[in-house]
């Protein structure tokens, strides 16, 4: 009877260690099925994201291409307003928001300097001073960089450019994200209607709303906004860093891959999700000081030269240059023109 028993039990243990490793088994032909999916995926967003700037391989301030795996890198983070609503198209449109994003592999921590985008700077397209948002205008992404790398002297390695529809969608394929809301607000949304009604305080936000909070500088500057885009896109990092969010990556690659262009290929892609797969990585933010001037009649933002050297020497220490090691200057022109700007909005 004994062994009548110690067998049925031995049975009933043997179809539960079956099961349990076919549960496991089917788990991990699911978890790979997903990653070999998910991967597919990426590399189809990257094709279609995937833009190369003519003539330019390497930044003039790098002596060879990077490596984001091994190396310090940058990345600027143009967004546009090519909506249909506002006539502008992609290649034509200001730029509403630059962001600049350094990554130090050893440190593993991110420095995030947002441009306020009526700063007075010098476009090398055109060789003359106007706010930083028409560079885009005046001569696209490609514009844009050369006139940033002209005013921090360090090399842009990786851009991304994204319309606000990418923006709204990957905020939502993440399930939305936490951000402080500094004021009540009452702003437009992404069709230009007064729909957009937030509280003070910390906040759930979805995509429009995350968007309308990032935009807005109404009751403020356009600092402070440059600061709330800086916390929106921590945000977005820390969830997109976080195990939670591994799910999710498929709405977020199909957000991306519609609505970005990018210089980066696909392994460089996976570069950078790699980076983030260690850890949530410390951000520090930095901003540029300046003033306020309306002497000609149009408004400009006036950057103090000193808080320009102070995050242009925190921006090359971040990436490891050498001091001497970058040759670009505010000299540097593409044309011989020294009109003045007849975009003056």
């Amino acid at each position: 009877m004994k062994n009548k028993k110690y067998k049925k039990r031995s049975s009933k243990a043997s179809l539960f260690i079956k099961v349990s490793l076919l549960l496991v088994a089917s788990l991990a032909i699911c978890v790979t099925a997903y990653g070999v999916y998910l991967t597919k995926q990426v590399e189809h967003a990257a094709d279609s994201a995937h833009e190369k700037l003519e003539g330019r391989d390497v930044s003039a301030l790098r002596e060879s291409k990077v490596e984001p795996i091994n190396d310090n890198v940058s990345i600027l983070f143009v967004g546009v307003d090519d909506s249909d609503n506002r006539g502008q198209g992609s290649d034509h449109s200001r730029s509403d928001a630059l962001v600049l994003a350094t990554l130090n592999n050893k440190t593993h921590t991110i420095k995030m300097l947002s441009i306020p985008r009526d700063s007075y700077v010098y476009i090398p397209k055109v060789g003359y001073k106007d706010k930083i948002t028409h560079a885009h205008a005046m001569g696209g992404t490609l514009t844009t960089i050369k006139t940033v790398e002209g005013l921090l002297d360090i090399p842009i390695d990786y851009y991304v450019r994204m319309n606000f529809n990418a923006f709204i969608d990957v905020v939502d394929a993440l399930g939305g994200i936490e951000a402080e809301v500094p004021y009540a607000l009452h702003e437009l949304d992404e069709f230009d209607k007064f729909t957009i009604n937030l509280k003070p305080g910390m906040q759930h936000l979805n995509g429009s709303e995350a968007l309308a909070l990032a935009r807005t500088r109404k009751q403020d500057s356009d600092i402070e906004r440059g600061k709330r885009q800086q916390e929106i896109l921590s945000a977005i990092i820390n969830k997109v860093s976080s195990v939670g969010s591994i799910s999710k990556y498929d709405d977020v690659i199909k957000a991306l891959g519609n609505n970005m262009k990018t210089d980066m290929t696909f392994d460089e892609m996976k570069s950078f999700l790699s980076y983030l797969t260690k850890g949530v990585p410390r951000i520090d933010t930095l901003n540029l000081e300046g003033t306020d001037d309306m002497s000609t009649g149009v408004y400009y933002y006036q950057l103090d030269p000193a808080s320009v050297n102070e995050v242009k020497e925190t921006l090359q220490n971040h990436l490891g240059l050498d001091e001497n090691s970058t040759s670009l200057t505010n000299n540097d022109t593409d044309s011989d023109s020294s009109e003045e700007s007849s975009i003056n909005n």
